[in-house]
C-alpha cells in the first residue's frame, strides 16, 4: 500500500502502544517516520528494525526545546515534515480534585495538553514550507464525559479536543488539517505504568482487561493499538482531505448511550420488570373491581 508514499511523519510516544502501532502502519503505507520518545533503548532498536524508514530522537514532550528539536530533526534527517501525530502521554495525576496540588495539575497539563500545542507550534513552519500537512492529536473519551479517567487527565484531553478545533480554523488556509482521535478502552501500558506496577501484576491486569473489555462497550472485542493506528492513518492521508477540526471516537461504541441501549440482557431485564409492574397493576385493578 502507498497511501503515505513520500510523506515524512513525526510520531511522539512512538516506542510503545498506540504510537508503535502507528509507526508500523505508517511505514507500511510508505512514510518515513521520526519517533520522539524517552525510551532510548527501544527507540534506537526500532530505528534499526526499519532500516532507514524510521529514525529516533530523544524527546521529553514536557520540554519545549526538545519538541522544537524533534521537528527540526525530521527536516534534517528526512528533508521535511508532512504529518505530526501528537500521541505521547500517560495517565497524569491520579489525584481527586480535593487532593490535587498545583504541581500535580501542572505536570499533567504539561504532558497532555501543553505538549500538543507546542508540537503544533514547532511543526507548522516546516509544514508550511512543504505547502501543507496533517496533524493528528490523541485526545480521549475521557475528554467528553466524567468517569472515564482522572480529573486532570480528563480536563487535559477535553482541552486537546477544543485545541484541535481552534487550531484547525487557524491553519486551514495554509493547507494544514488538524484532527483528533478519542480512544476508548484500548489495551496499552497506560493502565499499567512500569514505574508503579510490577511486571507480573501488569500482565495479570492486561489479561483481565482483555477478558472484560468486550463487556464494557457494544462492540464485543477489546480495543487494540492498531484500531487507533488505522484512524490516525485516515487523518494523515489524503483520504481525509476534506476533513478538519473534528474528533473521532474510536471506542467500540462506548459513547453511544447507556448500557440498556445496547446490552440485550439488560434490555430483556427491563422488559421483565415492565411486565411485572403491568401484571401487578392489573392484578390490583382486578382486586379492586372484585372488592367494589
Amino acid at each position: 500500500m502507498s497511501r503515505l508514499a513520500g510523506k515524512i511523519a513525526v510520531i511522539t510516544g512512538g516506542c510503545s502502544g498506540i504510537g508503535l502501532a502507528t509507526v508500523e502502519r505508517f511505514v507500511e503505507e510508505g512514510a518515513r517516520v521520526l519517533v520522539g520518545d524517552i525510551d532510548d533503548t527501544a527507540g534506537f532498536d526500532l530505528a534499526a528494525q526499519f532500516d532507514g524508514a524510521v529514525g529516533y530522537f530523544h524527546c521529553d514532550v514536557t520540554d519545549e526545546a526538545q519538541i522544537k528539536g524533534l521537528m527540526a530533526a525530521a527536516v534534517e534527517m528526512f528533508g521535511g515534515l508532512d504529518i505530526l501525530f501528537n500521541n505521547a502521554g500517560a495517565g497524569g495525576s491520579p489525584n481527586r480534585l480535593e487532593d490535587m496540588t498545583g504541581d500535580a495539575w501542572d505536570r499533567s497539563q504539561a504532558l497532555l495538553l501543553r505538549s500538543v500545542a507546542l508540537g503544533m507550534t514547532y511543526a507548522l513552519p516546516h509544514m508550511k514550507a512543504r505547502g501543507g500537512g496533517a496533524i493528528v492529536n490523541t485526545a480521549s473519551i475521557a475528554g467528553m464525559q466524567a468517569g472515564a479517567g482522572p480529573i486532570a487527565y480528563s480536563v487535559a484531553k477535553a482541552g486537546v479536543i477544543h485545541l484541535t478545533r481552534v487550531a484547525a480554523a487557524e491553519v486551514a488556509r495554509d493547507g494544514i488539517r488538524v484532527n483528533a482521535i478519542c480512544p476508548g478502552l484500548i489495551l496499552t501500558n497506560i493502565f499499567t505504568p512500569s514505574e508503579t506496577v510490577p511486571t507480573g501484576l501488569a500482565t495479570m491486569i492486561k489479561q483481565n482487561m482483555a477478558q472484560t473489555a468486550p463487556e464494557a462497550q457494544p462492540i464485543a472485542k477489546p480495543g487494540l493499538p492498531a484500531d487507533i493506528a488505522n484512524a490516525a492513518l485516515f487523518f494523515a492521508s489524503d483520504e481525509s482531505a476534506f476533513v478538519t477540526g473534528v474528533h473521532m471516537l474510536v471506542d467500540g461504541g462506548m459513547f453511544v448511550g447507556p448500557r440498556q441501549a445496547w446490552d440485550p440482557e439488560m434490555r430483556a431485564e427491563r422488559m421483565r420488570m415492565m411486565e411485572a409492574r403491568r401484571a401487578a397493576f392489573e392484578a390490583a385493578e382486578a382486586e379492586d373491581a372484585q372488592a367494589g
